[in-house]
């Protein structure tokens, strides 16, 4: 439970800073009226959203409209059962398995958040998020596998520390960089932020929600683009200090990069990464039985 506590205490204070560092990138200040330099927006913002009336749309499916954004917080806090906590100790033996099962659940979530709402732009917006993320599903089980392969654990703890001693990051740099994309599209971040970004989608697939639904969503990406960072620092670094600027990085994209396009975002998918990713996976995977 202290677990799940410092993990959306992190996600607050992870807003702050994005909305801080986008002010300093666009030459302004930010947030900085409340509290001292506005350290307790968060705080703040979250009493907003949890005191507003949960608006139901007239139509909508009521009861998958109202589990959605809680199914979706509770994916999102469940993939940090992979780092239960950072003493030895408590290790999952199939941790990486676990992470690709809960992360493929997290697409259904999607979906159901745009389908219950009943409005066309909300389908409309978790259709294209849902394809997006299944797209690059595929390149990143690839990655991941590949360096199951490379560590020959599925222990996130046993492969960061084989991480620490010889930094494979040297031996697969194709790989990590287009894992920095894949997380990218994965989490719907910018430059692929197209689940929300587009006008003709209003707001993506979380549209009609407001109040405390809106902020459970808001939850799950946030706590998503934390462990998406630590993973990245963990697979490719081996040290847990890495996970900071990988989480800046998220940052440093949405404030720096223009929108992708959706079609050059589903080329690159299939026709780049796949087989990239593909051809890597089946060419070193003999090498490394041979050398073992």
């Amino acid at each position: 439970l202290t677990t799940y506590l410092l993990i959306l205490l992190g996600v607050a204070f992870f807003t702050l800073l994005e909305r801080k560092a986008l002010g300093y990138f666009q030459i302004r200040k930010g947030p900085n009226k409340v509290g001292i330099i506005g350290i307790p927006q968060p705080l703040a913002d979250a009493l907003k959203l949890f005191v507003k009336e949960w608006v139901m749309p007239a139509h909508s499916n009521y009861l998958p409209f109202i589990l959605t954004p809680t199914i979706m917080l509770i994916l999102a806090l469940s993939l940090w059962q992979l780092f239960p906590s950072f003493m030895l100790s408590s290790q999952m033996i199939f941790g990486m398995l676990l992470f690709l099962c809960i992360s493929s659940l997290a697409v259904y979530t999607t979906l159901m958040t745009g389908w219950a709402s009943n409005s066309k732009y909300a389908l409309l917006g978790a259709i294209r998020a849902m394809a997006q993320t299944i797209s690059y599903e595929v390149t990143m089980t690839l990655i991941i596998i590949f360096y199951l392969f490379l560590m020959m654990q599925m222990d996130i703890v046993t492969i960061r520390l084989i991480n620490f001693s010889m930094p494979t990051i040297t031996l697969s740099l194709p790989l990590a960089i287009m894992w920095m994309a894949v997380i990218l599209a994965e989490t719907n971040r910018a430059p692929f932020d197209f689940a929300e970004g587009e006008s003709e989608l209003v707001s993506g697939f979380n549209v009609e929600y407001g109040g405390a639904g809106f902020a459970f969503l808001f939850m799950a990406e946030y706590s998503n683009i934390l462990m998406m960072s630590l993973l990245t620092a963990c697979m490719l670094t081996g040290t847990l200090l890495m996970s900071a600027p990988m989480a800046i990085m998220f940052l440093w994209a949405r404030a720096t990069l223009p929108r992708y396009r959706y079609d050059l975002l589903m080329a690159m998918a299939w026709k780049s990464f796949l087989p990239v990713s593909l051809t890597i996976l089946l060419m070193s995977t003999p090498l490394m039985f041979i050398m073992m």
